[in-house]
């Protein structure tokens, strides 16, 4: 399922142009032109690959506590339901659920110190930038980390945001590299596909989850000796 994360990523970067794309644009050109400019922007997208494989490898650990307890298969099928209310719940109340939480506050010194950076114009600024700018509210980053919250390991939830990263790269590097956004129309069409594309996810983690032995699918689960479960190829050596 690690693929699903790139597919997430792909996806996303259409969202993330009209939500980043700004601060992508707005990045500031240093010292000289030609390869220093390209590797800023280079630096930039790969701080936000550092903070999504960094948030990948949290969710791996709080999925692993509950995996230990025997939770793997229940958890797969969270994580598909999970991405499913993603998908209904409106922004309104996501951003109420930060208010109440503390986090608008968190959000502000995030800003806060990226603008310090932005006026630093040096390649450490702009890849401290690029790291920040993963932490920032985003409903595409949420999806990935509640698919990577079931991955069967913390190094296979951190390659599952990797890979999430890795898929919004090529767009938003582009877009660092032009200055100029997607046509309105593709981004409204893709952003128009991503609720079906998320609710096809969510259906492949709860298919995963529900023990039906079809291969790559949904593997057949076995208990260990600890009580946790553990998936099985659903194939055998001769």
């Amino acid at each position: 399922m690690l693929w699903a994360g790139f597919l997430f990523g792909i996806l996303g970067s259409f969202h993330c142009v009209g939500m980043c794309g700004p601060i992508a644009m707005a990045l500031p050109v240093g010292r000289g032109a030609g390869w220093s400019f390209v590797a800023g922007r280079l630096l930039y997208n790969l701080g936000r690959i550092c903070t999504y494989s960094a948030l990948g490898a949290l969710a791996g650990i709080f999925g692993q506590s509950l995996q230990v307890a025997g939770f793997q298969q229940t958890l797969s099928v969270i994580s598909g339901v999970l991405i499913l209310l993603m998908v209904v719940v409106p922004a309104t109340f996501s951003l109420k659920f930060r208010k109440a939480m503390g986090i608008e506050k968190g959000l502000g010194k995030i800003n806060k110190t990226m603008a310090g950076l932005f006026r630093r114009k040096s390649f450490a600024a702009l890849g401290l930038v690029g790291m920040l700018n993963g932490l920032l509210p985003c409903g595409f980053v949420y999806l990935a980390l509640a698919g990577a919250i079931s991955m069967p390991s913390v190094p296979a939830a951190m390659g599952y945001m990797f890979l999430f990263g890795l898929g919004t790269f090529p767009l938003m590097f582009i877009l660092s590299l032009s200055g100029k956004f997607i046509q309105p129309k593709i981004r409204h069409f893709f952003n128009r596909s991503v609720p079906y594309a998320a609710t096809f996810m969510a259906l492949l983690f709860i298919l995963r989850g529900l023990n039906l032995g079809i291969p790559f699918v949904s593997p057949a689960m076995a208990h260990n000796q600890h009580g946790g479960t553990q998936m099985h190829a659903c194939c055998h050596k001769k």
